[in-house]
């Protein structure tokens, strides 16, 4: 019966790990990447053009 027990905490670590894991994701739904990407974009067009004159 000890054996049982010590084998029910990896399952329950296991259970809840996917119960915390599941709700940490749910928020990511609602955030997006569009600011932080519209950003990049403009950081690589402006790195693109060339400068001439320097």
């Amino acid at each position: 019966m000890g054996a049982l027990v010590w084998l029910l905490i990896p399952l329950l670590a296991a259970v809840g790990a996917g119960l915390w894991g599941s709700w940490a994701n749910r928020t990511r739904r609602i955030r997006s990447d569009g600011p932080e990407l519209d950003g990049y974009a403009r950081f690589r067009e402006a790195m693109e053009k060339s400068h001439t004159g320097m």
